[in-house]
Parts: structure tokens; sequence; C-alpha cells
């Protein structure tokens, strides 16, 4: 099966049929996640075959959410196995497995192709997107515990991008400083800076 068919069938089995209140992990994320994994891989020669697996565990990063949020990364390795194991070997279903758990939090990915799409994951952290994107996430939280609040989702804001750093070389020296800008507008909402 080639990408786009798999693509097709993903997005409408499974990330169409995600609940409503998933404001962040939903199809949008995973097209966005799906993108930079690409940009990134173009940015350092990612080969061909190597680049159909990243864009592969892209795609299934995060089916795991249409049981629940709890380990939805071995959930999506699960779901990625039944959809690809007709097609690829062991050996390449363990590459897409690897990557789709570097995605979870907190990051360690091994590999090269882990690197690029546990920050393809959170590349949003360093861009302008970062106050609209991370609203989504917010929204997402509240639906599971409504008494959150905006302060205390800048709270764990902070913490969650002190603790971050990107894998890649390309992130690091491209989308790093604005996280740091981002992080400062943070601090400033706390009244920390």
């Amino acid at each position: 099966m080639v990408f786009e068919e798999i693509q097709h069938t993903v997005y409408r089995d499974i990330l169409a049929k995600l609940p409503q209140h998933l404001t962040y992990h939903n199809l949008g994320h995973t097209a966005y996640v799906l993108d930079q994994a690409i940009f990134l891989a173009m940015q350092s020669e990612v080969g061909e075959k190597d680049l159909e697996l990243l864009k592969l565990a892209a795609l299934f990063h995060d089916t795991g959410f249409i049981d629940n949020p709890k380990d939805h990364e071995e959930k999506g390795c699960k779901i990625a196995e039944s959809y690809l194991s007709q097609d690829y070997s062991a050996d390449k279903l363990d590459k897409i497995y690897g990557m789709i758990l570097a995605t979870k939090i907190p990051q360690s990915p091994k590999t090269h192709l882990e690197n690029i799409l546990a920050d393809a994951d959170l590349e949003y952290l360093g861009t302008e997107l970062f106050d609209q994107i991370g609203h989504t996430l917010f929204q997402e939280l509240k639906h599971f515990n409504p008494d959150f609040t905006e302060q205390a989702w800048d709270e764990l804001q902070l913490v969650f991008m002190q603790k971050h750093h990107y894998h890649t070389e390309y992130c690091r020296i491209h989308r790093e400083p604005k996280k740091q800008e981002n992080l400062l507008k943070v601090k400033k909402r706390l009244g920390l800076a």
C-alpha cells in the first residue's frame, strides 16, 4: 500500500472519529506533525526509505487517543501494526514503533529518526503559533479537568518548557531562540519576569 492510501484510511477510520473534545490531539495536529517531520527530514537529508517510515510514524503517533489518552503511544504502536504488518518487515515496524514511543513525555529519542519525530511533535513551542496551538491543548485539558485555570496552564507550561529541549540541529538553531521568547511570555504572565 502506498503512503497516501494509508494516510487516507487512517484519517477516515481513526483521526476523523476522534472525540470533539480533543481540540489538540486531533487530525489537525497529526497533519501539522507530519508536515514538520517531512520538513525536518529534508533539513538533514533523510533517505527515501527512512522518510517513508518517518511519515508512517507521524501518521500513527497519536492514533491511540481513539481509546483514551493514557498510554496512547503504546496503543498507537498496536494500531500501526494492525494497518502495516502485511506490508512492512518486523525491522521496519520496530523503527516505526521507536519513533512513536519517542514522542512520549518526557521525550527520550535514541535515533536520528526518533529525534526528528520528537521535535516535529513539539516544534510549535518555538514558533509564532505557540499561544494559538497551546490554547487548543489548554481547552483539551480543561475538558478533563473543568477547574483547570489559565494560571495553572501557564504554570504547567513553564515547568514543561524549562525541561524541554530540542533534539535536531535545525530546531536547536531555528526554534530554540523563539521558544525562549515564548517562555519569557509565560513567565511575564505569571509575574516571574
